[in-house]
């Protein structure tokens, strides 16, 4: 008997053409503006579901028009798949669940509410979405709740479209979720999830879903043998039943490797590979496909450049007879890339190498049809593509070889500086700072005037002494606050920036960028990234206009904020045709040529910031080695041209730092800022676990949350902090910049944490 034996054949089609999600914010962040409005109570709920109703009938609408003959359901999410998961296994923490409308209680877990903690956040495997970390207690009840999964299936059915529900699976649920404090690893509930996900494919079937596709990235880690052995049971139980749809399991950003004889070890009926990050090799290893269909990703789902289609068809036939039957569809979500590129009609040359989400979903048609009717039906698309990938190639921009001598001769050279006690001394001699001395990480409020300054700029309808003016406005006015409030190293805010990564890559030659490229980090945060498609030069300075004419505004240091190397790589779509190592260390040289220009202004302490260090560790232990290597490389490449008096400080935000704990070290930053407020300065312990010297300033003030600490719940967690390094290695500061907060917030939120640094000083000082 076959697997889809179990569950009348007839009712399993044949998937051909297909993708593993979708985008969900909308094409003008629909989304985005209607949770913001509910948020501000100006939008009712009613208000709000209507618009939610709408994208999730657009996305289905356009997946037909691509031709898929199975159409992703259950992609739309209010703020994190990961917290729907939560909510439908009833698995929401306990301190949310006294709040009685289910809606505010979902936003209070993601965002906090008054007296009410959010879940923590982080990075979403290697990519640049976070989710939110549930949390599993050894006493918590699960109960299914799959209200929200049913009705999307129903709009689906209701509309003739062939649904295909996807879930998070039980293991990648668990395995992300967090222990709450004396309570056993989350995967050993695993036995308790079983019966709620049998339950809901029960119904799932009744609905009229013919597929459910279960997401299982977490495959793609190295997992030991008795998780492997666990999650062979898992879904041994999971496809026994003969009441469900046929069962996809979604593996994806990388290679599933011993997890397909774990998952061919079952009855399910087919597999998500992703052939972009990963391979053919475990495939070809097993005999588990033969007979069973293998949705083949060979469309990158994370990245925008057009596909090569002739070598992925190749790699469509390399699959045959590693399978019985082989459906084409992206290699993950492409919740990662933005909608269209119709909106794109400024992209210098660039356009025709790319692929956003529609267009993906065209060469997954293409590539379908090719497979199953034979090349020459689709001959046309495919000598577009050859065309295309040709003056890519050939453009002049691509390639400079007079700049990769000089990143060459820089790594000749090496990147060191003095050792840091050294520098310390050299650093507080210049600085004269006191003990505990408080900052903020960059950025703070974009005001409705300094955005539409911003965009009247941009579209030439404001003249550029005017804008000048109003961006120096806004900077006086962060001066004069901080000041006020008594922070001991400023910044100016950073008003002229639209966003941390896009403000540099419209400066340096390399770089494109979008009109609409919108793409979700997490919640209601959108990003526009930037494309990287060339070599990388700083063709003039970037921000040292911006930061010598706040440095003359006060007596006090203020610091020049700059992106680091790998978080400027992580925050972009990367080139794919040049090592990532080497794309790095371009970046590097036009970061170090700015530091330079800094400190010859009269700068301090220059901020390079690198929060996106955690995010591309590659998912696989055998290849962090060489990426930690290359990534620190980079940053001291970046920060080391300047003096031993000039403090180089990083920030670091919203990731599970353990495994980069020790290349945190090796950044040999003066000062490092660090995401801690969520976590209870659990970081800490772990820097000095591994003998991490320099200051530190642990996040006090959790900004991605409306909240306002109290002076007493900075003071707090400052003790806290003291406990684990002397007060004249840690800095005060919130976790992550201000930009997404209101004025009256951030005032009252830096008003308390100058007042809880002031006491907790007072007592250090005292002693």
């Amino acid at each position: 008997m076959t697997p889809t034996d179990t569950i009348a054949p007839q009712k399993a089609k044949q998937i051909h053409a297909t993708a593993l999600g979708a985008p969900r914010i909308g094409p003008n962040r629909e989304l985005k503006k209607a949770v913001e409005a509910y948020w501000a109570g100006n939008l009712d709920a009613d208000g709000l579901a209507a618009v939610a109703a709408g994208l999730r009938r657009d996305t289905r609408a356009g997946m037909m028009r691509a031709g898929f003959d199975s159409v992703p359901t259950n992609t739309f999410s209010y703020y994190d798949q990961m917290l729907d998961t939560a909510v439908l296994l009833g698995a929401l923490p306990p301190r949310v669940l006294e709040i009685e409308d289910p809606l505010d209680r979902y936003f209070a877990a993601a965002r906090g509410a008054e007296g009410i903690r959010p879940l923590e956040m982080t990075k979403w495997f290697d990519t640049n979405y976070h989710y939110l970390v549930p949390e599993i207690s050894d006493d918590m009840d699960f109960d299914l709740h799959p209200e929200h999964v049913l009705a999307d299936l129903a709009e689906s059915v209701a509309e003739g479209v062939p649904a295909r529900p996807v879930v998070i699976g039980p293991v990648t649920f668990l395995a992300l979720s967090k222990a709450v404090a004396g309570s056993a690893a989350p995967l050993e509930r695993l036995d308790d999830l079983i019966p709620l996900y049998l339950h809901l494919m029960s119904l799932l079937r009744a609905g009229g879903a013919e597929w459910v596709q279960l997401d299982e990235p977490v495959l793609v880690t190295d997992l030991d043998a008795p998780t492997l052995e666990k999650t062979t049971e898992v879904y041994g139980a999971l496809s026994a039943s003969t009441d469900r749809p046929a069962i996809c399991v979604a593996t994806y950003f990388g290679d599933a490797g011993p997890a397909l004889e774990a998952l061919g070890a079952t009855e399910i009926d087919a597999v998500a590979v992703d052939l972009v990050a990963g391979g053919l090799e475990a495939l070809s290893a097993t005999t588990a496909f033969h007979d069973r269909l293998v949705l083949a990703g060979v469309v990158d789902g994370r990245n925008v450049w057009r596909t090569d289609l002739d070598a992925a068809l190749g790699t469509l036939g390399a699959l045959t007879g590693a399978t019985g039957r082989i459906a084409v569809s992206t290699s993950c979500s492409t919740l990662h890339v933005p909608y269209s590129l119709a909106p794109e009609t400024e992209l210098d040359g660039v356009r025709q190498w790319l692929a956003f989400a529609d267009e993906k979903y065209h060469e997954v048609r293409v590539l379908s049809a090719a497979l199953r009717e034979g090349r020459e039906s689709v001959a046309d698309e495919f000598d577009r593509c050859a065309r295309a990938l040709a003056t890519r190639r050939a453009d002049p921009r691509v390639k400079d070889m007079a700049l990769r001598g000089r990143v060459d001769a820089l790594r000749a050279a090496g990147a060191t500086r003095s050792p840091a006690d050294r520098r310390a001394v050299r650093q507080q001699e210049r600085l004269g700072l006191p003990v505990l001395p408080t900052t903020t990480i960059g950025s703070f409020p974009q005001t409705p005037d300094i955005r539409r300054a911003r965009a009247a700029h941009r579209n030439g309808t404001m003249d550029e002494a005017t804008y000048v003016e109003a961006m120096r406005a806004e900077i006086r006015r962060v001066v004069e606050l901080q000041e006020k409030l008594g922070l001991d190293v400023l910044v100016h805010g950073e008003p002229e920036r639209n966003d941390m990564v896009q403000y540099f890559a419209e400066l340096l030659d390399g770089f494109v960028t979008t009109a609409n490229g919108w793409v979700q980090s997490y919640g209601s945060r959108c990003v526009r990234p930037p494309i990287l498609f060339g070599d990388v030069r700083r063709p003039a300075p970037m921000t040292v206009e911006w930061a010598g004419y706040a440095q003359g505004l006060t007596a006090k240091p203020v610091k020049g904020m700059l992106t680091g190397p790998v978080t400027i790589l992580a925050w972009s779509f990367v080139r794919d045709d040049l090592p990532i190592a080497d794309v790095s260390d371009q970046v590097a040289l036009a970061i170090r040529q700015e530091t330079v220009d800094l400190q010859s202004t009269g700068i301090a302490i220059i901020q390079v910031d690198e929060p996106a260090l955690r995010e591309l560790l590659p998912l696989r232990e055998k290849d962090r080695a060489a990426y930690l290597d290359w990534s620190v490389r980079s940053f001291r490449l970046a920060t080391s041209g300047v003096s031993d008096a000039t403090q180089i400080h990083t920030h670091l935000c919203y990731s599970e730092f353990g495994p980069v704990i020790d290349s945190i070290a090796r950044l040999d930053a003066d000062v490092t800022s660090i995401e801690a407020a969520r976590s209870h300065m659990e970081v800490l312990g772990d820097l000095d676990a591994v003998g991490f010297g320099n200051q530190i300033g642990p996040g006090v003030y959790d900004i991605h949350s409306p909240r306002v600490p109290s002076t007493e719940e900075i003071a707090t967690l400052l003790r806290e902090a003291l406990a684990a390094m002397p007060a004249d290695r840690l800095w005060v500061n919130p976790d992550c910049g201000l930009k997404t907060r209101r004025d009256d917030e951030v005032e009252e939120a830096l008003t308390a944490m100058v007042a809880a640094a002031d006491e907790v000083r007072g007592a250090v000082t005292s002693d």
